[in-house]
């Protein structure tokens, strides 16, 4: 009996020790900079669109994949592979190994973090201390600070690349990272790199207004100089000059970069967007093609595709008076085939859903179209932005193709009361002013009418329109709460 009792006093104390050493373990892997630590959730990404994206650049970015490499793995675990996660770890230290074999354990550490972190999600402890020990001791001998949490240039780029893969809500951290890391190195090329990549995509993203569209032109420069070869950041270069109305200086690059890669899908899907904003979409559309016989599974080309057939029915409408019927249906049943192939492979591509529910809508394919854009506001991923697009086009669709002007204000205020200072905003606010002043003018106005144009004229600028719908709405509506405050810092942004 006593021997007994010794033996299950054995079990908890090991059972006690090994929780012991788990939990400090868990403490140091936290300690640890790789992917595990640098909050990348999974419920902001479409994390298959995310692993056929790091694939298609390891197949056709003829440059060191480390992080590539490094990130699948991530996204791996993410989706419970973790023997898969494991292999492409292995990959990532073949890469260190063949292009910096002078400095393997300085390239390593988010490599051997990672390691560490899937070994502990397997319960391979031992494994797990293993590589925080690397990190650990490798740490000490790059820095003169004791602790494990070194801030290499290299690192911080690596944590801004991955950053950017995961979407629109990250690119301002992504941008930080970049600066970090320019700090230590100003003139390093993928530095560079990344930090164009990062304030062009913020302000993509933003849907800035105008003052701010000029802001990633000098990075994306200073990109080129430092390598000429990476034809992927010409062609962001190139958009961006279009974007400032210097598209000459724009399409000059386009041609240089046609000339360096001319079978480059990352460059020919830019360089497609260039030729079609730039209204000659028969030669966008070629390139479309032609980038398409090489990646024939990426959504990005079928999305553009789908845009050149939707530019080629507006051009149509806008210059036949009577276009022909055949013409209009063949455009928008091509528009529809590729929109839709984009949101069956890709069912978190919000644009591409409310691009196909449009077209549904113009061809009077209404419940389809209602279909399309519940789906498009159900994705999971969407910015404030996204839900502000979104509430303008759904007014849009209730506005124009249902005739319901009622439901039109319901969701362009919506789109309004989403405080993000964007153009789509300010779209919601035009159609909204447009209709509310009509439905007042018809003597149809109530106390929230006048209220909601108050708000249109106040984002605006204009404080006396303002004040003199709030005061319209407080005549109908005395005991609201909310008219009188507005009103009252309206008056008081006057006097001060």
């Amino acid at each position: 009996m006593a021997s007994h009792s010794f033996g299950l006093f054995e079990v908890l104390l090991t059972s006690h020790t090994s929780t012991i050493s788990k939990n400090s373990l868990k403490s140091s892997l936290l300690q640890l900079e790789c992917h595990f630590t640098w909050t990348l959730l999974k419920q902001d990404v479409d994390l298959d669109d995310l692993e056929e994206t790091i694939g298609d650049q390891i197949e056709f970015f003829i440059k060191s994949n480390i992080t590539n490499y490094n990130l699948l793995s991530y996204v791996c675990h993410l989706k419970n592979s973790n023997e898969e996660a494991l292999r492409n770890l292995q990959k990532a230290e073949e890469e260190i190994k063949k292009n910096h074999s002078d400095a393997i354990a300085r390239r390593s550490l988010v490599t051997w973090g990672n390691y560490a972190w899937i070994y502990y999600h397997m319960e391979r402890y031992e494994e797990a201390q293993t590589y925080v020990s690397k990190v650990e001791n490798s740490c000490k001998k790059l820095s003169s600070t004791v602790q494990q949490k070194i801030q290499l240039p290299e690192i911080y780029a690596e944590q801004g690349w991955a950053l950017l893969k995961f979407g629109g809500k990250y690119y301002k951290r992504a941008k930080n990272c970049f600066e970090n890391a320019l700090k230590n190195e100003p003139n390093n090329p993928e530095f560079n790199a990344g930090y164009a990549i990062a304030t062009y995509r913020l302000e993509d993203f933003c849907y800035r207004l105008c003052q701010d569209l000029g802001l990633s032109l000098k990075p994306l420069e200073r990109a080129v100089e430092l390598n000429p070869k990476d034809t992927f950041i010409m062609a962001l270069l190139a958009l961006k000059l279009q974007d400032l109305n210097r598209v000459d200086e724009g399409e000059r690059y386009i041609e240089e970069a046609m000339q360096k890669t001319p079978n480059l899908p990352y460059f020919l899907r830019y360089a497609a967007k260039f030729y079609r904003r730039k209204g000659e979409v028969d030669k966008a559309l070629k390139i479309l093609k032609k980038a398409l016989a090489v990646t024939p599974k990426s959504a990005f080309l079928h999305h553009q595709l789908g845009l050149c057939y939707r530019a080629k029915l507006i051009e149509l409408k806008k210059t036949t008076r009577y276009p022909p019927q055949e013409q209009v249906e063949e455009l928008i049943r091509l528009s529809i085939f590729h929109f839709k192939t984009v949101t069956d492979q890709k069912t978190k591509f919000y644009s591409a859903h409310t691009d196909l529910a449009n077209m549904y809508a113009q061809a009077r394919r209404y419940e389809e179209a209602e279909e399309t854009f519940r789906k498009a506001f159900q994705i999971n991923i969407l910015s404030c932005v996204d839900k502000q697009h979104f509430y303008y086009n759904y007014g849009n669709f209730q506005r124009f193709h249902m005739k319901s002007e009622s439901d039109a204000i319901r969701y362009y205020r919506e789109g309004l009361k989403i405080e993000e200072d964007s153009y789509v905003r300010k779209q919601c606010g035009n159609a909204l002013k447009k209709l509310l002043e009509q439905r007042i003018q018809e003597g149809l106005g109530d106390a929230t009418d006048f209220a909601t144009l108050g708000q249109v004229h106040s984002l605006n600028g204009e404080t006396h329109e303002a004040i003199e719908c709030y005061e319209k709405a407080i005549a109908l509506c005395p005991d609201s709460e909310e008219y009188l405050s507005a009103l009252c810092e309206l008056r008081l942004s006057i006097s001060s």
